[in-house]
């Protein structure tokens, strides 16, 4: 019987990876949820099937269940995304800057573009030393316009992004911008393409570490909210204290 309900449980798990490379786990106690971030994020068009993906009508209900769920203490995203589509990608950071619970992010092989917002939503973010980061301006596929209005949508694009990478981190606007706009880094494109330590020395990442790091943050995190969640229960108006 009970090998029965662990082969169910373990192929539940299996399933929920599949499809939407997010799984429940526990750890010392933590009951978490770990949601990858992977592929291009796909946004109001299909991406081709050869591409991975990430799919943000998965993720967008995903993140409102691990809110909303009384099982669930914190959130692991582990991102490794070339970037993608700049509102669903943002929308998602928004979401999860927004969740009450905490929240730990860890960027591996790389969290590029609109990863970057992605990347510096959670509470606390890491970064292994290997990873990169690109870091260029908002570009628009298909037809555009040469008028006004087309440049005025893009460079208030790229201030909402801006805008919440800066608030969300350590790093200087001045700084973000001079490197969003850097013309000698990469070769088709303007923009710079920064390493794990070099995220961390601009304050875009709060740390280097691994998977064992970001864990221990998240039950660290997990703990504070345990006991200032308790502390608001005995200081409650009308309790009976003796």
């Amino acid at each position: 019987m009970e090998e029965s309900i662990r082969n169910r449980g373990e192929k539940a798990a299996e399933e929920e990876i599949e499809k939407d490379g997010a799984v429940t786990a526990e750890r010392e106690g933590l009951r978490f949820r770990c949601m990858t971030v992977i592929g291009q994020i796909e946004g109001h068009y299909y991406l081709p099937e050869n591409q991975k993906a990430t799919k943000y009508e998965h993720m967008i209900p995903a993140l409102t269940e691990a809110e909303q769920s009384e099982e669930i203490e914190g959130l692991l995203i582990l991102l490794n995304t070339v970037g993608g589509d700049v509102e669903a990608g943002l929308a998602l950071a928004e979401l999860i800057a927004g969740m009450s619970k905490p929240t730990v992010s860890l960027v591996l092989g790389g969290g590029h573009s609109i990863g970057v917002p992605l990347a510096v939503a959670a509470r606390r973010s890491f970064i292994v030393p290997s990873a990169t980061m690109t870091l260029h301006p908002v570009r628009i596929n298909g037809l555009v316009l040469g008028v006004p209005q087309s440049f005025l949508y893009l460079r208030r694009m790229q201030d909402r992004i801006v805008d919440f990478v800066v608030r969300h981190s350590r790093v200087r606007e001045e700084e973000l911008r001079r490197l969003i706009l850097q013309t000698d880094e990469l070769a088709n494109d303007t923009g710079t393409i920064i390493d794990g330590r070099e995220a961390v020395k601009i304050g875009l990442i709060d740390g280097i570490g691994g998977l064992s790091d970001a864990l221990a943050v998240l039950k660290e995190l997990a703990a504070r909210e345990r006991r200032e969640k308790k502390g608001r229960k005995l200081n409650a108006p009308g309790r009976r204290r003796q």
